[in-house]
């Protein structure tokens, strides 16, 4: 695992509307619990998403992963943490789901973003300047 240049977290109850037939949180939502962490990793850095609109960049994910080690229950309290590992190409966040109370690991995984130019869809091989002059503070 790389060397993580920010870390951000969230606490989040699992709601209701999440769980499923089997009585635990459905695995497409996990996504959406790294999203509120990944949000608050990027708005620590002023790169949120009206900001890289600003920019003229769009961060599309372009590939997520995710392993389940154990369900999440509804009414569950959880701490999902977020850590920037790579960011002069492209963004590569890895994220781990703890029981907020136990500390018990729930899930691990990571996603993958890369700029895409809005003006000329190009995606970009290199992170633009608005993301890396962002970070110059953490280099």
């Amino acid at each position: 695992m790389s060397k993580a240049l920010l870390t951000a977290e969230a606490t989040l109850e699992v709601p209701f509307q999440d769980i499923d037939a089997m009585q635990v949180a459905w695995h497409g939502n996990y996504l959406r619990y790294f999203e509120t962490a990944r949000t608050t990793l990027l708005r620590s850095i002023d790169y949120d998403y009206p900001q890289m609109l600003a920019s003229n960049y769009l961060w599309p994910i372009i590939e997520a992963h995710l392993r389940f080690i154990k369900p999440l229950r509804y009414g569950q309290r959880i701490q999902v943490s977020a850590e920037l590992v790579e960011w002069e190409n492209r963004m590569k966040i890895d994220y781990t789901i703890l029981d907020a109370g136990s500390g018990d690991r729930h899930t691990k995984g990571y996603t993958i973003q890369c700029a895409l130019d809005m003006r000329t869809q190009e995606l970009q091989l290199v992170s633009p300047g608005a993301l890396r002059d962002r970070l110059k503070a953490y280099l």
